[in-house]
């Protein structure tokens, strides 16, 4: 296991008047055993940052360690990472026996060993009724379990996901993710995930870095980000639904932006005067998503809550401790 450092990294494709750089100074100390996530939406650079530490992306500025070792100018089968990817890559006509060993045959491993590390991370992934199936004959989740199998036998000091599960459906995509969090508990290796997916990110991550246009929002723990958003699109990207922003509400300053979540607005006989335009029915609790002046806000209240009728007038008054501010020129929170 190693820990992971990221100084002033930097990616630009091109040179001169036609570069673009893609990566903006990214940094980060990644501890020995963490499971990271990487997160943000399309095009952000989140996969594009995961593969230059796996190595398969040159790096145009700063320093990447694993470990002890500066890794800038290592190939990747020298920076001893194993990486699991969207489209698990298994080859067809191997058991899955032989795809989570065909790595190890490849460095000459001995065969004994070999049966002992595959057996091992086949039992840990639930897969031992499974070694001498192909893959056609797996489910997705199966699939995607033999492709972390096989990242396990080759005993990495760190494990790089990019986006594994997107091809799961939510149940299979719910299921693998307590799998992940139960073989991060087992293995304790240093661990870097990638996922446009917010909820994988919050229930997965001991720490997230949150990207936005080849640069680093925040970087900190689910609860620090979620309760103190750094900046405007961490609010409005984190939490399902997002934190409310609001420029014209009352009581906010000239300049700045007001933000409540919607489980922080509380209904009763007073304070803002809502117009509810829409109800949205979530099992245990509904959205309000409601008009305050020229702005739109959800409300998110219990099931057992009586709703109001659509074009009612209601009252929510923001809970003071659960307000946070922020520039509305930079968007960074005050």
């Amino acid at each position: 296991m190693a820990a992971i450092s990221l100084k002033n990294i930097v990616k630009q494709y091109g040179v001169g008047k036609a570069a673009v750089q893609v990566i903006h100074n990214v940094s980060a100390e990644i501890s020995d055993g963490e499971f990271v996530v990487i997160v943000g939406p399309s095009g952000c650079g989140k996969s594009t940052l995961l593969r230059m530490v796996a190595g398969l992306e040159e790096i145009t500025a700063g320093t990447i360690s694993i470990g002890a070792r500066v890794v800038n100018d290592l190939e990747p089968a020298e920076r001893d990472i194993a990486m699991v990817f969207q489209n698990y890559a298994l080859y067809p006509h191997m058991t899955v026996f032989d795809n989570m060993a065909y790595g190890l045959k490849i460095a000459r491993v001995a065969k004994d060993e070999i049966k002992a590390r595959v057996e091992k991370a086949a039992g840990i992934l639930e897969l031992m009724p499974y070694l001498d199936r192909k893959p056609r004959a797996l489910s997705g989740g199966q699939r995607q379990r033999v492709a972390m199998g096989r990242a396990i036998v080759r005993q990495p000091q760190v494990f790089l996901f990019d986006e594994p599960l997107s091809n799961l459906d939510a149940k299979l995509r719910a299921q693998t993710r307590l799998e992940i969090q139960k073989l991060h508990r087992e293995l304790g290796i240093t661990s870097l995930f990638v996922t446009h997916d917010q909820v994988e990110a919050m229930t997965l991550a001991q720490r997230m870095l949150v990207m936005n246009g080849g640069k680093m929002e925040q970087f900190g723990t689910p609860e620090e980000v979620y309760n103190a958003p750094a900046s405007t699109f961490v609010a409005s990207f984190i939490g399902s639904p997002p934190m409310n922003l609001l420029k014209a509400a009352p009581g906010v300053a000239a300049g700045s932006i007001l933000g409540i979540r919607p489980e922080h607005l509380e209904l009763g006989a007073e304070g803002w005067a809502l117009t509810v335009d829409g109800i949205e029915l979530l099992g245990a609790e509904r959205l309000l998503y409601c008009r305050l002046q020229d702005e739109s806000l959800i409300v998110r209240i219990h099931e057992e809550q009586q709703p109001p009728k659509l074009g009612a007038t209601i009252y929510a008054k923001p809970r003071v401790d659960r307000l946070h501010l922020f520039a509305a020129r930079t968007g960074l929170r005050l």
